[in-house]
């Protein structure tokens, strides 16, 4: 029994020994670790980035009428399409970044690039997005990069068709079609939307999107010749431009009126200002401005019709009659009448008309009257002819085959 005791004592201690030597975690930098042994670590975060005060928030504009449907429709169409820069993480997924009433982000710049690492990432800092649709909501504004989060379907894969039975079968989806890769953002106001422009829509999601990039109708802009960019800058109209340079140079027109004029022919007439102000009325037909009048606060009336912009195929020229000098406005005045026009002639100035030409009732002048033969003293034959002269010398030609 005593010879037993140490034998159970040291077998006890071993036993303790490999339990601890099992608990104890292995060390990376411990050489004697198992080299077979692979340990994963997790991807390190990247430098927090300060967050961006915004330059514009979504209280500042409470206090603003609600935004009307030409403004939405103008907001949709500038900001559409248009190309960016990121200044977060966009994971893949329908979770969407969001921008609160008070300009502050969510998730954190932590938790998006978590959600990068497990779903995929559908933008990076400073990468170049392109803004594939806008959406105007209740209480926000929901904006999707890069064709948006969710997967499209056409309309037909949602049909479910049967026959001859109550159950029906669905329209089986291609697995093989592209999945998503984009992502989505939404700002978000306490109340009703507020009205506002485009700079204001860009400096509400300045803490996300950059716009410094130069949008797309900034880069036609300086596609155009010198004069027209300048018109546009100086929100001027000439006489040529197409619709998209009217809008670019006077934002769309509050009232639209259509009308035919005395030919028949269709023309649409866009109305700027209100009196007592000055009014400006841009008359087009089909894509290209015809007439611009500008009723002035005195009662003048400037009309601008000679054509100053060319524009063929989207490509704007100046026109060949404007091309050296500035249009001017031209006041309007009624015609001045006709002067009547006079025939052409070859007299000189002062000089009576010819006696032998004589004109017909209708005014059409007649052929020369028939000049007496040469030694017939003027008498006519009995039959009206002139005789023949009697002396009257032969044609050379004659005279040599009379001699022959």
């Amino acid at each position: 029994m005593l010879c037993r005791a140490p034998l159970l004592f040291a077998v006890t201690l071993a036993v303790s020994g490999l339990a601890m030597g099992q608990s104890k975690p292995a060390d990376p930098q411990d050489k004697s670790a198992d080299p077979n042994v692979l340990i994963l670590k997790g991807p390190e975060l990247p430098p927090s980035q300060p967050q961006m005060a915004p330059q514009l928030r979504a209280v500042d504009l409470e206090k603003r009428k609600k935004l009307e449907d030409g403004t939405r429709i103008q907001l949709i169409q500038l900001m559409d399409a248009e190309f960016v820069r990121v200044r977060k993480y966009f994971p893949l997924g329908d979770k969407s970044v969001v921008i609160d009433p008070q300009g502050r982000v969510s998730p954190s710049d932590a938790s998006l690039f978590q959600q990068i690492q497990s779903r995929g990432a559908a933008a990076k800092v400073g990468d170049k997005v392109q803004i594939t649709n806008v959406s105007f909501r209740e209480k926000t504004i929901y904006l999707e990069i890069n064709g948006g989060p969710k997967k499209k379907t056409k309309w037909y894969q949602h049909i479910s068709m049967g026959v001859g039975g109550a159950g029906g079968g669905i329209t089986p989806i291609d697995g093989n079609e592209a999945q998503p890769t984009g992502a989505a953002l939404t700002l978000q106001f306490n109340k009703q939307l507020p009205e506002m422009t485009a700079d204001d829509l860009r400096k509400l999601l300045s803490p996300v999107l950059d716009f410094t990039e130069k949008t797309a109708s900034e880069v036609y802009v300086e596609t155009l010749p010198p004069k027209v960019k300048e018109a546009i800058k100086n929100h001027e109209v000439l006489v040529g431009m197409n619709r998209e340079m009217v809008i670019m140079a006077k934002e769309r027109p509050p009232q639209r009126i259509r009308e035919k004029d005395n030919q028949g022919k269709e023309y649409e007439e866009w109305i700027y200002g209100v009196p007592p102000q000055d009014v400006m009325f841009i008359r087009l037909a089909a894509d290209e401005v015809i007439q611009v009048k500008t009723a002035k606060t005195g009662g003048q009336i400037l009309v601008k019709t000679e054509k100053e912009v060319d524009v063929k195929d989207g490509v704007a020229s100046l026109a060949a009659l404007q091309a050296s000098k500035s249009p001017q406005d031209v006041a309007q005045q009624p015609p001045e009448p006709q002067q009547p026009t006079q025939r052409p002639t070859l007299r000189r100035e002062g000089e009576s008309p010819d006696p032998s030409l004589r004109r017909t009732t209708t005014g059409a002048p007649t052929s020369r009257q028939d000049e007496p033969e040469w030694g017939t003293d003027g008498k006519q034959k009995p039959d009206g002819k002139q005789p023949a002269p009697q002396d009257a010398p032969k044609p050379p030609l004659q005279r040599l085959v009379d001699s022959q």
